[in-house]
């Protein structure tokens, strides 16, 4: 991106924060014309000492928040804008009718959308059609309402066209006016959770395209865990001695699939909330998951916004992970990112753009199933970017993929990037723009909106550690006789196996793959995770962190 002047910067943010900004840089002001915007909010990635991420999964921008309405500032100009939203005229047709986008949308889905490679290409090109290792075709966003009829027993074709009013969402809204909302961050691949969660750790899939099948899985065990070409942001930290944790909402989370993290870098979620609130917290980037309930029968009772979950939930957890960082020592010098993995089948209106391929594989190699190239962005989701160094109500119409969290970890720490995607991506440093904190971010938010489904424990920051115990009973499992190649399943049970693995002697590596590579059903992937589960709690029963030195990686 071209530099912008500090002159021209000054008029579009107002010259009384960008000469602050110059004063701490030792910039005269006014500046000459040759010093650049980019030298000037250095002083922002400078003070950025933590950077934190939550992403949950499965929701398109419009689905969230394109009935939000939101105004604001525009990031770049600095003149008065809005978000690119809905206006209630967009629409998909399907078998002679057409289904307009509405609200509000149900709390929890009826049934799970399709999102796996094809299901997105018909959802965005109209066809099921991909020439291997050729050019994406033309998107047209047309085939939301064909490929929901195509994956759903449901009867209501306009289910998948609907979006929420904000009032159902009113933690969401509140952080996306009162920071930066970004309405051109998208799915780092048009397909499904397992390849675009890499993205963030990798700014790369490794050549995944596609959900992995349990055999899949298994082969990957032959080099402990799935593995990049150039590693991931976690291996660039620990050579580079920073440090970094993980947290989760349950005992599998996705990250536990990746060569090089072990279990006992993984802490329950309900720890980050002590944890950060103390003076010495001093881990340089915090990667939250959430927890996926029970992803063996209906996804019910996490907080990660599934689609058959209770998305309240999931709002929820923002409040609570907004509030605890917000009231920790480290506010002043964090950035907090919220975003989710991909769309999950819902319908939004904007054509995503091409993009750059990371370059670390080709169409056919290992992981590659359906010969994707990687020059094709997915569907749009929701981010949201926070931090007490960025101007209220902005709204960033910059593009952005899951490759712009390795790229800003790598501006903020002095990293070097693993491919081309997170070298061409934007990174969010240039959000950071005010040259003192925020006094008057909202130190709590808005309780999360009443959706009167039951059925689970209840969820807030005060709750976090009775949900994530009652999760451990042994979980419903639904058609149980059932194959467990299907959509996320085989991923959870990766992690479930890596644990397994990493709590055993060496020596039983080839009996417990037996074991896994035994597993054909339903019934038999909740009969294997119980029993490892007991096995995870063991470890993971440690008091929270007393001493001034912490366990982290790095």
């Amino acid at each position: 991106m071209a530099d912008i002047s500090v002159l021209k910067f000054a008029r579009s943010l107002g010259s009384n924060t960008a000469s602050g900004i110059a004063r701490k840089v030792g910039v005269k002001w006014p500046p000459p014309p040759t010093i650049s915007l980019r030298n000037l909010v250095l002083i922002g990635s400078r003070v950025i000492k933590h950077v934190f991420v939550l992403m949950l999964e499965n929701r398109s921008f419009d689905h969230m928040l394109g009935f939000s309405g939101i105004t604001g500032t525009d990031a770049v100009s600095g003149q008065p804008t809005q978000i690119n939203g809905l206006n209630g005229t967009e629409s998909n047709s399907f078998d002679g009718q057409t289904y307009g986008v509405q609200k509000p949308a149900d709390y929890a889905i009826p049934a799970d959308p399709g999102h796996e490679f094809l299901d997105v290409l018909e959802q965005l090109c109209g066809t099921r059609f991909y020439p291997f290792g050729g050019v994406y075709p033309k998107v047209v966003n047309s085939g939301f309402v064909a490929s929901w009829m195509a994956a759903s027993v449901q009867s209501n074709p306009g289910e998948i066209m609907k979006c929420y009013s904000p009032n159902q969402l009113p933690v969401l809204n509140k952080l996306a006016s009162e920071f930066v909302v970004c309405d051109n961050w998208y799915a780092s691949l048009p397909g499904p959770t397992w390849p675009n969660r890499f993205f963030a750790h990798a700014a790369s899939s490794g050549g995944l395209d596609h959900s992995p099948s349990a055999a899949e899985i298994a082969l990957w065990e032959t080099v402990d865990g799935f593995s990049f070409p150039n590693g991931t942001i976690f291996d660039r930290m620990n050579r580079n001695h920073i440090k970094w944790r993980l947290y989760a909402g349950d005992d599998f989370p996705v990250v536990a699939g990746l060569k090089g993290i072990h279990l006992t870098d993984i802490d329950p979620y309900s720890k980050f909330l002590r944890d950060v609130a103390r003076s010495d917290y001093a881990i340089s980037y915090t990667f939250i998951e959430p927890s996926y309930g029970h992803f063996l029968s209906d996804y019910k009772c996490g907080t990660s916004q599934h689609p058959l979950d209770d998305v309240t939930r999931g709002d929820a957890l923002m409040k609570s992970t907004y509030e605890a960082i917000r009231n920790s020592p480290v506010w002043n010098t964090s950035l907090l990112i919220i975003t989710w993995d991909e769309h999950g089948g819902f319908y939004d209106h904007v054509t995503p753009p091409r993009a750059v391929a990371p370059g670390d594989t080709a169409p056919g190699s290992e992981h590659n199933q359906n010969g994707f190239t990687f020059e094709q962005y997915g569907p749009r989701v929701p981010a949201v970017i926070i931090s007490p160094l960025i101007p209220r109500n902005q709204i960033d119409h910059r593009v952005y993929d899951h490759s712009s969290i390795p790229a800003t970890l790598e501006a903020c720490f002095g990293l070097n990037s693993m491919t081309q995607r997170d070298a061409n991506a934007n990174n969010l440093t240039r959000l950071l723009l005010l040259s003192n904190p925020r006094s008057d971010a909202p130190v709590m938010l808005p309780p999360p909106a009443q959706s009167g489904v039951t059925g689970c424990p209840p969820f807030s920051s005060s709750h976090a550690a009775a949900m994530e115990q009652a999760l451990r009973a042994p979980p419903p499992v639904s058609r149980p006789q059932d194959s467990i190649d299907e959509g996320n399943l085989p991923g959870f049970l990766h992690s479930v196996l890596r644990c397994d693995l990493a709590l055993s002697p060496p020596e039983q590596k080839a009996t417990i793959m037996a074991r896994f590579n035994a597993i054909k059903t339903r019934a038999d992937a909740s009969q294997y995770m119980e029993e490892v589960r007991v096995k995870v709690q063991a470890p993971r029963s440690y008091p929270s962190h007393q001493s001034d030195s912490f366990r982290v990686s790095g």
